[in-house]
């Protein structure tokens, strides 16, 4: 029996969450269609779109993603003193980009007069959507992420019906060890369903995105471009220091040394894997 979302969400105990979300019958609606030979590729980019629009809506960062033909993949860290920093224009102004205001918030924006108890309902209803922009379910599911993609799928097929399989699923990682253990794991699903052979050729994920971006800061020559809408990304800031900045404590040359050496290894049930001809990822990006 599935167990209530607010007792798998502890942000006393960690700010990191791993979610999934699985296409119903596991159907590749985000994908090629083995049966009818139709793709659905372009999908993928809707999720990607979407995750770049929440994360600049939410208080909540990603640290990877990875969009596949029958399911999403996403970790996330959820930033309450954000949050809480917010003021009420700010809350406003954030909540607004996805819902429609009351006419009384309304009215608070225009600068009219309103009645203490006017005022008193505006305050409220600025708390309530200051909790839900650092909500998980919110982020993922109610009209946020999953519900606008399902009725724009099912839009495009001219049907109605389940797109997604269920509410979507959430693992805490409760230290550093397992949020990058389920980072490499996300960011190495598109080589272990063996459709890519290299990071870089990873589409839509984060790891291609991170490869691309740091391409283009250091001008490099081999710099693909980055795709034409991708979500920022929780940065890599290096170890444990004093006066720490918000973000992921790790190198990133340090973090893709390890997704690069995690998928060269052959994994008994997964079909990919980085062939042993390729070079290792640090030489090809030309990093010391």
């Amino acid at each position: 029996m599935p167990r209530p979302r607010r007792t798998l969400v502890s942000l006393v105990d960690t700010p990191y969450y791993h979610c999934i979300s699985r296409c119903v019958r596991r159907a590749f609606l985000c994908g090629q269609d083995r049966f009818s030979g139709r793709s659905y590729d372009h999908r993928k980019q809707w999720l990607v779109e979407r995750f770049k629009l929440l994360t600049e809506v939410f208080a909540i960062d990603i640290c990877a993603y990875a969009v596949m033909s029958n399911h999403y993949h996403v970790v996330v860290r959820i930033d309450v003193e954000r949050a809480q920093d917010w003021s009420v224009d700010d809350t406003i102004q954030r909540w607004g980009q996805l819902f429609t205001l009351p006419e009384v918030v309304a009215r608070y924006q225009s600068g009219a007069p309103l009645l203490e108890q006017e005022k008193d309902l505006v305050l409220g209803l600025v708390q309530l959507w200051r909790d839900r922009l650092m909500d998980l379910s919110w982020f993922m599911r109610w009209r946020c992420v999953n519900e606008p993609i399902a009725r724009q799928a099912n839009g495009e097929d001219a049907c109605t019906g389940r797109f997604w399989e269920g509410r979507f699923k959430s693992q805490a990682l409760l230290d550093e060890a397992a949020l990058l253990t389920c980072m490499t794991y996300v960011d190495l699903n598109p080589i272990r369903a063996s459709p890519t052979k290299t990071l870089e050729a990873s589409d839509f994920t984060a790891i291609q995105t991170r490869i691309r971006r740091h391409q283009q800061a250091h001008h490099s020559t081999h710099a693909d471009g980055e795709p034409p809408i991708s979500p920022p990304l929780l940065p890599f800031v290096g170890g444990e220091h004093q006066d720490m900045p918000l973000g992921i404590p790790f190198a990133f040359s340090d973090y893709l040394a390890l997704v690069d050496s995690t998928g060269r290894a052959i994994i008994k049930g997964k079909r990919g894997y980085i062939p042993e001809h390729v070079q290792p990822i640090l030489t090809r990006l030309n990093i010391d």
